[in-house]
């Protein structure tokens, strides 16, 4: 067995293992921020929780990587796994890279490819706004000056940013605050750019295969017709 299969296979067995890790770790991410005021024991617990299931991760990246024929492909196309693996903002993200080693989304024919592309999209924006929500709720809540003080307001503002309307009733007042509007902005600018480019793909392949198939039609009955007419 070669290593690439190797690999796959071990992909193929942690994918669903990998998603409930990627779950939990939110969850406890997100009570970490949500619930300031728990006890020192359950804040404890959670980050000793959030620590072991990092641990895991570096784990099952590095024997991916370690299986892998081509390592450079592979680290240019698991960009999110390692991400989750050097910075703790982006670890909730790992889920968006364990739903597509589920066997439901692989595959290269159009349908998987467009399946995937719908799920893993639609995931990476909600998880997106998500975690610049709580990362900002986190920093400017109790900062001077500050207008963000519910995650509620948080997230309106991510879902206002994002949007590119820009009502400027809440905005970050902290430099970190700042810094994660900047990628808030970059982020929806490529994501409106690329959801708009995959519309418009999907409609171009839709007309041209309905193009085609009322070519085919036509073409069958001009046969037809000849055929008659002998």
């Amino acid at each position: 067995m070669s290593d690439d299969a190797k690999r796959i296979r071990w992909e193929q067995a942690t994918a669903w293992p990998g998603i409930g890790a990627s779950i939990v770790f939110l969850i406890a991410y997100s009570w970490t921020i949500l619930q300031p005021r728990m006890s020192p024991a359950m804040y404890a617990a959670l980050v000793s929780l959030l620590g072991l299931i990092w641990v895991l991760f570096v784990v099952d990246y590095s024997v991916r990587l370690i299986l892998a024929e081509d390592k450079r492909r592979f680290v240019r196309r698991n960009i999110a796994d390692l991400l989750s693996v050097l910075l703790p903002l982006a670890r909730p993200f790992r889920l968006i890279g364990d739903l597509g080693r589920l066997p439901l989304l692989r595959g290269n024919t159009a349908s998987h490819l467009r399946r995937r592309v719908l799920i893993v999209a639609g995931s990476f924006v909600l998880m997106f706004i998500y975690v610049i929500s709580l990362a900002v709720y986190q920093v400017e809540r109790y900062a001077p000056g500050s207008n963000i003080h519910s995650f509620g307001d948080a997230l309106w503002w991510a879902c206002v940013t994002m949007a590119t309307v820009g009502y400027g009733d809440y905005y970050p007042v902290t430099v970190t605050g700042r810094l994660l509007a900047v990628v808030l902005m970059i982020g929806g600018i490529a994501i409106v750019g690329t959801s708009s480019a995959t519309i418009v793909n999907y409609l171009n392949e839709r007309t041209q295969h309905l193009r085609q198939r009322h070519q085919h039609e036509t073409e069958r009955v001009d046969d037809r017709e000849a055929g008659d007419g002998r």
